[in-house]
C-alpha cells in the first residue's frame, strides 16, 4: 500500500505569500504539485501564468485563469481553479495579494478576493520542467552538416596558426574559430548520443506501430547509410587536420590566445586565476574533440564506435522487419503460444480438463522412481483425494525397495541399439568439401596479379563479395590518421591485402547480384597465401 502526498490545507494566501519567497530558497516545495492529485491541472495553471508573463501581464484573477485554461483541462466549476491556485500559493509557486480594485462597498473587504502572480521559485521550477520535458522529447540527429562545418573551422584554425610564423595571430579570430568549432562539435556529439538512444528504442518497438515502423524503416536505413559514408570520408580528414594542428604545438598557441581573451573580462579579484581556468577549460574541450575523432593508445575513437553502432543498427532493423513479417504471416512465437494456451484454459469445461491441459503443456508428470500404474490411477479415480488433504494424512506412495536400499532404480531390459550416423557424417563431409571449394574459388577470384584499382575488380559473386568485405574491413581497422598505405593479413591467415589511398577523388564500384558497392577508389593488392597448398591444409 502506497501513500500519495496530500494537498496542503487551505491557508490564507496573504500569510503564505509572506513566507513563500523565503522558504523557496531552502526547499523544493515548488515541485510538490508534480506528485499531488490533479497534477495535470496544476501544470496547466502554471503554464497560463508563464504565458501571461510573456504578454507582460503581472497579476491574474481566478476567472482569468479559468478562461485561459485549455478546454480539455478546464474544470466545470470555477471553485476548482480557486482551490488549485490556493494550493500553489501554499507550495510557493504563486503569490496572492488582496484584490482591492473591485471593492465598491465595505462588505467587499470581508470577502476573499485575491489576485495571483508567479513567485521567483515558481518561475524557476517551471523553467526547470521545460528543460526536462525538452530533453525527454529530444530525438537527436546524425548531423553530417556538422562534420563539414568542423572541417571548415579546423582549416580556418590552420590558417590562423600559420600567422604565428609571421607574427602573433589575431586573438579575436582564434577565439571565434575555436568557439564555433567546439559549439558545432558539442552539438554533433549530443545529437548523435540522443539519436542512437532513440534509434534503439525504435528497434525495440517501444510504442511503435507496425505500419508506421515499416514505412519509416527504408528512410531510416538510407539516413544511416548516408551518415556512415560521410563519417568515413570526413572523419579521416578531420583526424588529419587535428594531427596537423597538434604538430609543433600550434593548437597550444591558439588555446592560450582564446583563454587570454576570455580572461580579459574577468572581475579584478579573479583576474589572476581566470586565465588559468579558461586555459584548462579550452584544453579539456580540445582533448574531447581529439578523442572523438582520433584513436590512440589502444583506445578506439568515438567516431569509430559511433560508426560501428550505426552499422550494427541496420541488421537489427532488418531483423525487426523480418520478425514483423513473420508475425503478419501468421507464424507462431512464444507470446502467441501463451495467449493461445490461456484461451484454451479459459475454454476448458472443468478443473479436471484444465489439470490434463496443464500436464500436457508443461510436462508435469509423476516422478519416474514412483510406481504409478493403471491400478494406481483406477484406485485414485475410485477414491479421490482432495488437494487440501495434508500429506501426512493422505495414503502413502509405494517406493521400490531397490531405490530405498541402493539409492538408484534401474529397470532391466535390453540396452538401446547404437544409432548408425554414417549417412549424416557423409552429408556433413560433402557440405564441408563444397564450402571449401567455394572459399578457394573466392580466394582465387580476388587474388590480383600485382597492384590494381578497386574499380578494376569487376563483378563479384556473393561468396567472393563477402570475403572481399571482410578483407576490406580488416585493412580499414588498421588505418590510422596520416597513413596512406596499410598492409594486413586476414583473420584466418589465408590472404594478404595492401591498400593505398588515392588523392584523385575517384569512386570505385563493385557490382554484385545484390546491388552495387560504392566507395573512394584505392590501389589494392590481394595475395592468396594458400596458392599451391593442398585443399586439406588450406582448410
Amino acid at each position: 500500500m502506497t501513500s500519495r502526498p496530500a494537498e496542503p490545507d487551505r491557508i490564507r494566501p496573504d500569510e503564505a505569500a509572506a513566507s513563500a519567497d523565503s522558504s523557496a530558497e531552502t526547499s523544493y516545495a515548488p515541485f510538490a504539485h508534480l506528485t499531488a492529485p490533479n497534477a495535470a491541472l496544476y501544470r496547466q495553471v502554471m503554464r497560463v501564468f508563464l504565458l501571461a508573463k510573456e504578454r507582460f501581464a503581472v497579476h491574474l484573477r481566478p476567472e482569468d485563469v479559468h478562461a485561459a485554461l485549455p478546454s480539455e483541462h478546464r474544470p466545470a466549476a470555477p471553485d476548482a481553479v480557486v482551490k488549485a491556485l490556493d494550493s500553489l500559493v501554499g507550495w510557493g509557486n504563486l503569490r496572492a495579494d488582496p484584490d482591492t480594485a473591485r471593492v465598491t462597498a465595505v462588505e467587499d473587504f470581508y470577502r476573499r478576493r485575491f489576485i495571483y502572480q508567479l513567485t521567483r521559485a515558481g518561475e524557476a521550477a517551471e523553467q526547470a520542467l521545460s528543460v526536462y520535458d525538452e530533453a525527454l522529447g529530444r530525438r537527436g540527429a546524425l548531423q553530417a552538416v556538422a562534420l563539414h562545418d568542423i572541417v571548415t573551422q579546423l582549416r580556418a584554425l590552420l590558417v590562423i596558426a600559420a600567422e604565428h610564423e609571421e607574427g602573433e595571430p589575431d586573438p579575436a579570430k582564434a577565439h571565434l574559430a575555436l568557439s564555433t568549432l567546439t559549439n558545432r562539435f558539442e552539438a554533433l556529439a549530443e545529437n548523435a548520443r540522443a539519436f542512437m538512444g532513440s534509434l534503439q528504442r525504435t528497434i525495440d518497438l517501444h510504442g511503435v506501430e507496425v505500419e508506421v515502423f515499416l514505412a519509416y524503416k527504408d528512410r531510416l536505413i538510407q539516413y544511416l547509410e548516408r551518415f556512415i559514408q560521410d563519417l568515413i570520408t570526413l572523419g579521416g580528414r578531420i583526424a588529419r587536420l587535428i594531427g596537423e594542428l597538434e604538430e609543433q604545438g600550434r593548437v597550444g598557441v591558439l588555446l592560450r590566445l582564446a583563454a587570454a581573451r576570455e580572461a580579459a573580462d574577468a572581475a579584478p579579484d579573479e583576474a589572476e586565476s581566470a586565465e588559468a581556468r579558461a586555459r584548462a577549460r579550452w584544453a579539456a574541450k580540445w582533448a574531447g574533440l581529439s578523442a572523438w575523432f582520433v584513436s590512440a593508445d589502444g583506445r578506439e575513437s568515438q567516431a569509430r564506435l559511433l560508426r560501428g553502432r550505426a552499422l550494427g543498427a541496420i541488421p537489427q532493423l532488418l531483423a525487426v522487419v523480418r520478425q514483423l513479417n513473420e508475425r503478419r504471416a501468421g507464424r507462431s512465437d512464444r507470446s502467441a503460444d501463451f495467449r493461445t494456451l490461456a484461451r484454451w484454459f479459459a475454454e476448458a469445461p472443468d478443473a479436471e480438463a484444465r489439470h490434463r491441459l496443464w500436464r500436457a503443456a508443461f510436462g508435469l508428470y509423476p516422478a519416474r522412481h514412483l510406481t504409478v500404474d493403471a491400478d494406481t490411477l483406477a484406485d485414485r479415480a475410485a477414491r479421490p483425494v482432495a488437494a487440501s488433504t495434508p500429506w501426512a494424512e493422505a495414503e502413502p506412495l509405494r517406493i521400490s525397495p531397490q531405490l530405498r536400499r541402493t539409492g538408484s532404480y534401474e529397470r532391466r531390459g535390453k540396452p538401446r541399439k547404437v544409432q548408425d550416423r554414417s549417412e549424416q557424417r557423409r552429408l556433413l563431409a560433402e557440405i564441408a568439401a563444397k564450402q571449401a571449394e567455394e572459399i578457394a574459388a573466392a580466394r582465387a577470384r580476388l587474388a590480383t596479379d600485382g597492384i590494381t584499382r578497386l574499380s578494376a575488380l569487376g563483378e563479384l559473386d556473393p561468396m567472393a563479395f563477402g570475403l572481399f568485405l571482410r578483407l576490406l574491413g580488416d585493412a580499414l581497422a588498421t588505418w590510422r590518421p596520416g597513413m596512406t598505405t596499410t598492409v594486413t593479413t586476414s583473420n584466418d591467415g589465408t590472404m594478404d591485402i595492401r591498400l593505398t589511398a588515392l588523392d584523385d577523388g575517384t569512386t570505385a564500384e563493385v557490382r554484385t547480384p545484390g546491388g552495387v558497392f560504392r566507395g573512394p577508389d584505392h590501389l589494392v593488392e590481394i595475395t592468396d597465401l594458400t596458392a599451391g597448398v593442398p585443399a586439406r591444409e588450406a582448410r
